[in-house]
């Protein structure tokens, strides 16, 4: 559905970014021209809003309180992790908020411990950290991909719960965030990135095997899963084949995990359940349907 935007409406909202430009040449009355923008695009701008100004009471009590919070986010190719950070951090502090996007490790960077170039990133009093792909690296995309040995992967599978619980035992709060999308869509959404100039820059070699070896992946998902997913530090899965939903979920869960002055009441702030899954639930969900791949999620 659709609806027109009168000036009441266009003084709350925004048109989505990048679509103003096709209406240039339009004639229109006084300079203006009226237009029509769906409902849902509305709502999903008035929404973040909302939320993006919770996030910003978040981040100063953060400061005051100097507490130390850290977000990964991990997930699939195209899975919609990069787009939900941007959302998060578009109107925060960048002297409180760190984006942590690494590159692949050096050869000198091999030499050292693994979790050593992440540690390097972790988040100081008062900051909030968002890993944008982290240390997880090593149960999914490193071994499909041939990247790690075989013992490098089962070497880190029991390591990382002992990592993380130092982590938390230490004062950190983490968020551990998996973006579940679908076959299709990811496949979708590598078309997508082909044919816009603007989202070439996502393109890597590995996308190119990402659906060739899909099952692969799920059975590393699978084991990421059961060996960390602990009560300590566990896993957040966000359905992510709706974009706009995911972001808006995902925003939700942080906020009403953490306690923050002049908070909007729980309710606003609580996640979907179809779209926000305990990582034990997706374990459950996932030990049912083993033998039944095409009705694993992503």
């Amino acid at each position: 559905m659709s609806v027109k935007l009168d000036d009441d409406v266009l003084s709350k909202t925004r048109l989505l970014e990048g679509t103003a430009s096709q209406y240039l040449g339009v004639k229109g009355k006084d300079g203006k021209i009226s237009l029509w923008v769906d409902r849902e695009q509305i709502e999903y701008e008035l929404e973040l809003k909302k939320l993006q100004i919770e996030l910003m009471k978040l981040q100063k009590h953060i400061k005051v309180s100097g507490q130390r919070i850290l977000a990964i986010f991990e997930g699939r190719d195209a899975a919609g992790k990069g787009g939900t950070i941007k959302r998060i951090t578009d109107n925060l502090n960048p002297r409180g908020c760190r984006v942590v996007a690494l590159a692949k490790p050096s050869d000198y960077e091999n030499t050292q411990w693994y979790f050593q170039r992440y540690v390097a990133n972790l988040p100081a009093a008062g900051e909030l950290v968002l890993f944008d792909r982290s240390w997880y690296n090593r149960t999914m995309v490193e071994p499909v991909m041939g990247f790690c040995t075989d013992e490098q992967h089962k070497r880190f599978l029991k390591a990382v719960p002992l990592f993380e619980e130092l982590l938390v035992k230490d004062g950190i709060s983490l968020f551990k965030f998996y973006f579940s999308v679908s076959r299709e869509e990811q496949a979708r959404r590598f078309e997508s990135r082909k044919t816009d100039v603007l989202k070439q820059y996502k393109l890597s070699p590995v996308d190119n095997l990402a659906q060739e070896y899909w099952n692969q992946y799920t059975i590393k998902k699978f084991q990421m899963l059961q060996d960390t997913n602990r009560s300590l530090a566990p896993w957040t899965i966000v359905r992510s084949n709706d974009k706009k939903r995911a972001r808006l979920n995902c925003m939700k869960f942080i906020l009403s995990s953490i306690d923050y002055e002049d908070k909007l009441p729980l309710a606003e702030l609580q996640p979907d359940p179809e779209i926000i899954v305990s990582g034990i639930d997706e374990l459950h969900y996932m030990e049912e349907h083993l033998f039944s791949p095409e009705k694993l999620p992503g």
